[in-house]
């Protein structure tokens, strides 16, 4: 079960306020909306729903998993690392959680775990988190809901500010995906690498597109 202390921890960790600027970074969803892929809240929800369900915030989250079974194994954690860059899709997106991914790894070091990790370098974001957190010995649901919950909100302040869509509407968003939230943390926390995939082929493109628009707000 998920102690007081532990939700402390991922109330921090996976908070807007927790310095890894993932606020800097819109994983290709600035040029969905640029090119009016993306427009209203309905548009802005499938966008967020699809990789929540088939693309890039479901393969983070098997990896996280993935992370947080493997401890504190350098090579385990090693492989993972290899595996989650090899399935990014556009270099910004690389850049986006390798840069993540060390300043969470860097703030997560004022909490004091019993022995020392052996986080690869560079570290992806969702093998940091993964990792760090069962060190600390908060459990993978728990983590994985905090993880995609935070992922999700992030998404829909990026809409909020560029649409743009009210902040009203970006809450009913946040409100209508819980249930998927909480669906794909149950289903993630068992997957396997091996079940690992996606359709979410826009949003790649979306990516790797980005690097070209005239005009940027994101980083990705």
């Amino acid at each position: 079960m998920t102690t007081p202390s532990d939700l402390q921890k991922l109330l921090t960790w996976l908070s807007p306020a927790f310095p890894v600027g993932a606020f800097a970074w819109s994983a290709g969803l600035e040029t969905a909306i640029v090119t009016g892929q993306v427009h209203d809240r309905a548009t802005t929800q499938d966008w967020i729903s699809g990789a929540l369900e088939h693309g890039g915030s479901r393969t983070d989250a098997i990896l996280l998993a993935q992370a947080h079974r493997a401890g504190n194994d350098p090579a385990a954690l090693g492989e993972l690392a290899d595996l989650c860059l090899a399935l990014v899709p556009a270099r910004e997106r690389h850049e986006e959680t390798t840069t993540t991914g060390g300043a969470f790894a860097a703030a997560a070091q004022a909490w004091v775990s019993e022995e020392p990790l052996g986080l690869p370098d560079p570290c992806p974001y969702p093998i940091a988190v993964g990792a760090i957190a069962a060190s600390h010995g908060v459990e993978v649901e728990a983590t994985l809901l905090a993880f995609l919950t935070a992922a999700v909100h992030g998404q829909v302040s990026v809409a909020v500010r560029l649409v743009p869509i009210g902040q009203t509407d970006g809450l009913r968003i946040m409100a209508a995906l819980e249930p998927a939230i909480a669906r794909a943390a149950g289903l993630c926390q068992t997957a396997t690498v091996d079940d690992i995939g996606g359709i979410a082929y826009a949003a790649d493109i979306a990516q790797m597109a980005h690097e070209t628009l005239h005009t940027r707000i994101f980083r990705s």
